[in-house]
């Protein structure tokens, strides 16, 4: 998950990569020297792997229905992708907006007020059939509990540029929805081709005058998003474009393209460079146990957050491929806590 920001700072995204926020690391290989689950060990009610809105959320319901659950929140970006922000202007009772940092800290201690547990390290190993499931961490302890909550959010695609990370929140951005306020009357500039950069587009639009570039002759967008885009007189199609350099010191200023056909590059203006290019569940530790839809999120039954396992539930960012929203990944964490707390319940009633 995502909520708007100061210009084009990363947003909403309901959690954080395997065990920490969204960054890009891949999960980490499971010590060789890893503790050994013993027999005697606690089983907790719940276990909750990943942070962000979603996580946090769904730990505020599990403490509050008395659960006591523990988070692995990770180890370097707990709260997820909001850790990044400066103004979250979207989020639901802060009229005059909140900083995101201060909104998961506050999420986290709300959390931990009613008795969740936060471990700052990242889940490594996840066994999740059977009754009891197996949480293991970077430092080899091996939790185990009854229910487990998965909140590991998606990443953003990224171009892969120099200067991309230094410039996020600066000027480069991966939502439009999130940003675009924030950048009225300037120059914008959109990569991608398909659905998802046309309604970026298309959407900004709104604010100024946009470029959509692509480094191909055609969109891979649906025909009638083709035609929303052809339509507007307020955006503007590059073909065979790819953008090669992002330009600017304390802010971006402007970007190196290079045509894909003829080789030739040049220069020009951009206040906000969006990237449309799509989105990377973290589904690592769980694609080999957990159902995956088309798109590679986790597949849930119906509205519900219930997984393929019985006892696994998957809510946020990693679930969700239309909205990604801070907001919505925070109902979403909300319903997977009343599931969880449901399950239990009537396993207990058996």
């Amino acid at each position: 998950m995502n909520t708007e920001t100061n210009p084009s700072i990363l947003s909403s995204i309901s959690g954080f990569g395997i065990g920490v926020g969204d960054s890009d690391a891949a999960p980490q290989a499971a010590p060789e020297a890893g503790a050994e689950p013993q027999a005697d060990s606690p089983v907790r009610e719940v276990v909750i792997v990943g942070s962000g809105p979603a996580g946090y959320t769904a730990a505020v319901y599990a403490a509050r229905a008395e659960l006591k659950p523990l988070v692995i929140a990770g180890s370097l970006d707990a709260g997820g992708a909001l850790m990044t922000t400066t103004d979250v202007e979207n989020f639901p009772g802060f009229p005059e907006g909140i900083m995101g940092p201060e909104l998961m800290t506050n999420m986290q201690e709300q959390a931990e007020r009613f008795g969740a547990e936060l471990v700052y390290e990242d889940a490594v190993r996840l066994q999740l059939d059977g009754e009891i499931k197996e949480i293991e961490t970077e430092s080899g302890e091996v939790h185990r509990a009854r229910a487990v909550i998965i909140a590991t959010g998606s990443a953003y695609r990224k171009l892969g540029l120099a200067r991309e990370d230094e410039l996020t929140g600066k000027g480069v951005s991966w939502c439009a929805t999130c940003d675009g306020f924030f950048f009225k009357d300037k120059k914008l500039v959109v990569v991608g081709g398909g659905d998802s950069a046309v309604e970026e587009a298309t959407f900004l639009t709104r604010f100024g005058d946009v470029t959509l570039m692509h480094r191909r002759d055609e969109l891979r967008a649906s025909k009638a998003m083709v035609r929303r885009a052809e339509n507007d007189p307020k955006l503007t199609i590059m073909w065979n474009t790819e953008v090669t350099e992002l330009h600017g010191e304390n802010a971006l200023t402007g970007l190196t393209i290079r045509d894909t056909v003829t080789g030739k590059t040049s220069q020009v203006e951009a206040d906000g460079f969006f990237q449309a290019i799509g989105h990377l569940p973290r589904t690592d530790l769980v694609k080999d146990q957990l159902e995956l839809d088309e798109a590679g999120y986790i597949a849930v039954q119906g509205r519900s957050t219930l997984t393929n396992l019985e006892g696994v539930f998957a809510c946020g960012d990693v679930v969700d491929h239309t909205y990604r929203q801070a907001i919505t990944a925070a109902g979403s964490g909300c319903s997977a806590a009343l599931d969880a707390e449901r399950y239990l319940l009537a396993k207990d009633d058996v």
